[in-house]
């Protein structure tokens, strides 16, 4: 746990609710017409990795079979870099479903790495953040790129579990690796999946649910954050994303709470595909400061 920047609550701090945790969680439940969304997805990031050469995809990051990434270049050298965390609540998905959002940013002028990473119930939540740390540090050794870290749902989480990560404790890259994000309806304070059908896979406890929550860790120092949610998400979404920002703004991080007009828990990532749109101006802001 030493990599961690781990923070102390409040003593006696729970999670008290009355609310119906499965419904507010349960995105397929929430968004019937998710399957067609994802139908458009996969054809638009088949269309995109069809487009992108064949070198350039399934690189691997570590020895599992599922820690591989793609990555679509800018056109111009010295492009910044934005890596992109797929969703799924840590227990589906796969980096060949999003190519379309590798081709939406590296058009925008940044270069894009999607991974994979291995799931639940296969691993625990945490061993899925220590994939991802793996996933960095062999981009920065390939590319000597401070990434810009976006990432939706699951991987909002594995955004802001990146920024609240000691990188000095890692070893073998920069102390500030990971200097900014957007963390797209992500899932902070994972205490309340616990109850609900979605921890099936994930096999968390009370214990291991707040171990693996980075609204519980210190705040990373001199970072910035973008927590982003679509106004059509459940209650308990943004509850979350405006707590992160609140309390991560309270302890001195640059951090801003951003709510996507007439979008669902899905449909907003469609957003970083919107030129001029405020979720992909909120990426390219980042990405492109000194």
């Amino acid at each position: 746990m030493g990599i961690l920047r781990l923070q102390t609550p409040a003593a006696g701090k729970a999670i008290v609710s009355d609310r119906d945790f499965e419904s507010e969680y349960n995105n397929s439940l929430r968004v019937p017409e998710f399957p067609d969304i994802a139908q458009r997805w996969q054809a638009a990031s088949d269309a995109a990795r069809r487009r992108t050469h064949a070198g350039a995809l399934d690189q691997a990051y570590g020895e599992g079979e599922r820690e591989r990434y793609d990555l679509f270049a800018a056109a111009e050298p010295g492009a910044p870099l934005v890596v992109y965390l797929h969703g799924g609540y840590w227990q589906s998905g796969d980096r060949t479903l999003y190519g379309w959002v590798g081709a939406a940013l590296s058009a925008a002028g940044c270069s894009v790495a999607i991974p994979s990473y291995p799931l639940c119930p296969a691993v625990s939540v945490l061993e899925i953040v220590a994939a991802v740390r793996r996933c960095l540090s062999a981009l920065w050794r390939a590319t000597g790129a401070r990434p810009v870290l976006v990432g939706h749902s699951a991987g909002g989480q594995l955004v802001a579990a990146m920024l609240a990560t000691d990188w000095a404790a890692v070893g073998g890259v920069p102390d500030d690796l990971v200097h900014a994000g957007v963390a797209i309806s992500g899932v902070f304070e994972l205490e309340p999946l616990v109850e609900t059908s979605i921890n099936d896979a994930l096999g968390l406890d009370a214990a291991t649910a707040r171990a693996a929550s980075p609204r519980w860790w210190r705040p990373p120092s001199g970072g910035r954050v973008i927590a982003a949610v679509g106004a059509r998400e459940s209650r308990e979404f943004r509850r979350q994303s405006r707590e992160l920002t609140g309390a991560w703004t309270a302890a001195g991080v640059d951090s801003r709470y951003l709510e996507v007009p007439n979008a669902n828990h899905f449909t907003v990532i469609e957003e970083l595909a919107i030129p001029g749109s405020a979720l992909q101006s909120a990426v390219l802001e980042l990405a492109n400061q000194p």
